[in-house]
């Protein structure tokens, strides 16, 4: 019986949601609007923090890295100026007097304004070069899809060989062409290809498969690495021994750049876990702000909804007494009116959370970044569109339960 008496209900409500399509359509819009601010802005922040773990997922929580110390800025009126480089000699007596259960790689950057050529194939100059020494690829994560990596003879010496990432091979050579063991032209130099690097895709807006590493040697030689400092990357076995080893790296680097007792480091040390921290604080704060409006929204939505419920109890007083003078109780008549104002709710819940995903898919996509389902914040949009809904709708149900059916039969 009661299983009949709510179909009926719910037949009800579609009618008169029917008869007032314009108001209605109104409300859901406003609703819709809160949820999908909510939606967008959560999709497109879960999607870059997606992207931030999947860019560094390959260093995992076992790396830190060393770069030059970089500071920004105006101090009296001057700007301040870059820490000093770290040289190649000091990078390289520190791969030689790192502790044996540490990975120690370095690299230095050539140019991200290469032109590679092979045969009559010609890409446009934007090709990043980067030399590399033999422990680069085991320590950053890299993989080797074809061929072989350079080896530490390979690494020391300035034998003209390269790794190519997977973009430069589909752009220079045919589908059929083998590249390894061809002869390929960086700038003026030629270059013997030795290994092809798996493919890794986009990562924050740009492609890492456009570019090639060549032994650091090749580097110093045809792109000079004066003023330039080299990058160091440091592994370890087991990430609880990762602040150890950073101590202890620390130590080492400052005796080999004769920092004093008690100076501040002339050398900055990153840890790949805190930067992921870091990213997600500052996506959070998005997500924060993102909510606060869509509660706003849904605040206004909710308002906006109670007083077209109050609307339509006005409207229909005389259906009302008309089932009250029929036997109908005001529990079923507040439940009539909720039912109604509820599936208001949720129809602007679902339009909100669909184009929610969509406005925050685009934005992902516009950043290069992983599509995403951000199914709790979606439950959430559910959840808050019943609550809106159920509080907004409460009042006007629980006055027309209360109305008189003498008084109510008797108004025109």
């Amino acid at each position: 019986m009661q299983k009949a008496l709510l179909r009926e209900m719910v037949l009800i409500a579609l009618r008169s949601i029917r008869s007032n399509l314009l108001r209605t359509g109104l409300t859901i819009a406003v609703i819709g609007l809160g949820i999908m601010a909510l939606i967008s802005m959560t999709t497109a922040t879960s999607s870059l923090e997606a992207n931030v773990e999947k860019q560094f997922s390959t260093l995992g929580t076992h790396v830190f890295t060393i770069s030059r110390k970089s500071e920004s800025g105006l101090s009296h009126g001057r700007r301040i100026s870059l820490g000093t480089p770290i040289t190649y000699h000091e990078a390289q007596q520190f791969a030689e007097e790192s502790p044996a259960n540490m990975r120690v790689s370095y690299s230095i950057y050539g140019t991200g304004q290469a032109t590679i050529t092979h045969g009559s194939q010609r890409t446009n100059p934007n090709i990043s070069v980067l030399g590399i020494d033999h422990a680069y690829l085991d320590v950053s994560g890299s993989e080797i899809a074809q061929g072989r990596n350079f080896s530490k003879s390979d690494a020391q010496s300035a034998h003209r060989i390269v790794l190519m990432g997977a973009d430069l091979v589909k752009e220079l050579f045919e589908p059929w062409e083998d590249p390894v063991g061809q002869e390929i032209s960086i700038g003026s130099q030629q270059y013997d290809v030795v290994g092809v690097l798996e493919e890794k895709g986009q990562g924050f807006g740009m492609s890492q498969d456009n570019q090639c590493y060549i032994p650091v040697p090749c580097v110093r030689q045809q792109f000079s690495d004066e003023d330039r400092s080299y990058g160091i990357s440091c592994a370890v076995d087991k990430p609880e021994d990762l602040i150890q080893m950073a101590e202890a790296a620390t130590g080492i680097l400052r005796v080999i750049r004769g920092d004093r007792p008690g100076e501040e480091l002339s050398f900055r040390i990153s840890m790949s876990n805190s930067l992921v921290t870091t990213l997600k604080e500052a996506t959070s704060g998005i997500t924060l702000a993102a909510s606060f409006i869509g509660i706003i929204t849904l605040f206004g939505a909710g308002i906006g909804l109670m007083n077209i419920m109050l609307v339509t109890v006005s409207e229909r007083t005389r259906e009302i007494g008309t089932r009250k003078a029929l036997g109908a109780s005001p529990k079923w008549i507040r439940t009539q009116f909720l039912v109604e104002v509820m599936i208001i709710g949720q129809m602007g819940g679902i339009t909100g959370i669909a184009l929610g995903l969509l406005v925050g898919n685009l934005v992902a996509s516009y950043m290069d970044t992983p599509f995403i389902v951000p199914w709790g914040w979606m439950a959430l949009g559910v959840a808050l569109s019943f609550i809106t809904s159920l509080a907004s709708g409460y009042y006007p149900a629980r006055k027309a339960a209360r109305l008189d059916p003498i008084v109510a039969l008797g108004r025109e």
